[in-house]
């Protein structure tokens, strides 16, 4: 699961901006010591960044939901007799990630 800390490692810097109701332009005001030259820059909303995020965050985990139940299925030996038991135990578990 990301976790707050980790989401702080992957954002170097938010900052407020002016954006051109027309153009888009973007601009941020500071101090010019002279030397200004305009470079491409590629930016995304915060808002769809978080957007990006929450749901990279849910698919862990699902992810991790799954694992955990294909792991179980994949060590699971059932007692001589009882396979149906244990199948019909591990469709159970199967619906339930699902559903998750």
């Amino acid at each position: 699961m990301l976790r707050a800390a980790r989401k702080e490692e992957m954002v170097s810097e938010v900052f407020k901006v002016w954006q051109c109701i027309g153009c888009g332009r973007i601009d941020g005001p500071q101090p010019c010591v002279g030397v200004c030259q305009d470079r491409k820059a590629e930016l995304v909303y915060a808002s769809e960044y978080e957007e990006a995020f929450w749901r990279a965050e849910k698919a862990e985990e699902r992810v991790a939901t799954l694992e955990a139940f294909v792991r179980r299925l994949a060590w699971t030996t059932p007692r001589a007799g009882e396979w149906e038991r244990s199948y019909r135990g591990l469709q159970e578990d199967a619906r339930r990630a699902l559903t998750r």
